[in-house]
């Protein structure tokens, strides 16, 4: 069911949802997520069932404001109160040492929490409806994409009721203006650790809190498990490969007439003898290819291709959010 998510009755009647331990999909300003109360351990339980997801790969949970933090975090290190005073609401996730017995099945049983405050309006007038429900107030929500473990993350409400078969509850906010998951920094090891690239450059981090931001290669102890970190994920049903231009063109000429169930994904001009083979120009700019990624892949699956050839992306700061996702997409 697609409900309005402009509309005040909806974000009430998700909200009331939310309360008796429910499952509702929502919109945020990266991907749509799949909400559940944060601190009920057996509503986070619906959320892996549906998602098929393991229970120790930990949830995100998303909180209305900063001050919503201390419900989930026992502390919170002057870098990421920077950070948090900086980015949120938007797409940053926060890595943060958990209160004890909170959220222990959001968490995926670890001592470390996953926080964000996400920007989208519909995402935050859910988040301040679900405080206000009468007798259990909801002061989070765990929220991984809205997905099957391990596929390419929804950016659509129309993506969420695909991918469930039009078994949930779906706030409907529009298309997502980012498009790929928030950047994740690990905040519980004394400096700034990146897990995960985003949006949110790492310069612009480094800029912020005032320190250098660690990759885990460069970072003492262990890491924490975080959302969307594994080997392999975002991947389509067809199997994808990264190229080079040049490759994508050799490929291309060695097959020719006989190039068929492939999707190509490039910013060069390419020129192929196969009629048959579907292509869609990469944008120049990165910003633009993180908000339809997700989409084109879901729209290369839909078409029935067998092979996703994707032009590498390249090798700067802004592209690093789109290069991981394709990189693990590549990898299932």
């Amino acid at each position: 069911m697609i409900l309005d998510g402009r509309e005040a009755s909806s974000i009430a009647q998700a909200a009331a949802e939310l309360g008796r331990g429910g499952l509702v999909a929502f919109p945020t300003e990266t991907v749509y997520g799949l909400g559940a109360d944060a601190s009920s351990d057996t509503a986070v339980e619906k959320i892996f069932v549906a998602k098929g997801r393991p229970s120790n790969h930990p949830l995100i949970v998303h909180v209305a404001d900063a001050a919503d933090v201390l419900h989930f975090a026992a502390s919170v290190p002057a870098f990421a109160q920077k950070l948090m005073d900086a980015f949120w609401p938007g797409p940053l996730t926060l890595i943060l040492p958990r209160k004890a017995g909170v959220a222990q099945a959001s968490a995926g049983g670890q001592d470390s929490i996953g926080l964000r405050c996400p920007l989208h309006p519909v995402a935050q007038a859910l988040l301040r409806a679900c405080r206000e429900v009468p007798g259990r107030p909801v002061m989070g929500l765990a929220g991984p994409s809205a997905n099957k473990f391990g596929r390419v993350s929804p950016t659509t409400a129309a993506h969420v009721q695909a991918e469930f078969e039009g078994s949930l509850m779906v706030l409907d906010g529009g298309a997502c203006e980012v498009g790929i998951e928030s950047t994740i920094v690990d905040c519980t090891r004394g400096a700034p650790v990146l897990l995960r690239p985003g949006l949110i450059e790492r310069g612009q981090i480094e800029a912020v809190c005032g320190n250098p931001l660690l990759l885990q290669s460069e970072a003492t102890g262990a890491a924490p498990r975080a959302s969307g970190t594994l080997e392999a994920h975002y991947a389509p049903n067809a199997k994808l490969r990264l190229m080079d231009a040049a490759a994508l063109q050799t490929a291309l000429n060695l097959l020719g007439p006989d190039a068929t169930h492939i999707a190509i994904y490039s910013r060069a001009i390419l020129m192929t003898p196969a009629a048959g083979v579907i292509r869609r120009r990469m944008p120049d700019d990165a910003a633009a290819t993180a908000q339809q990624l997700f989409a084109v892949l879901r729209e290369f699956d839909a078409s029935g291709v067998r092979l996703i050839w994707v032009e590498t992306p390249p090798a700067t700061p802004a592209w690093e959010g789109v290069l991981d996702r394709l990189q693990r997409a590549s990898a299932a």
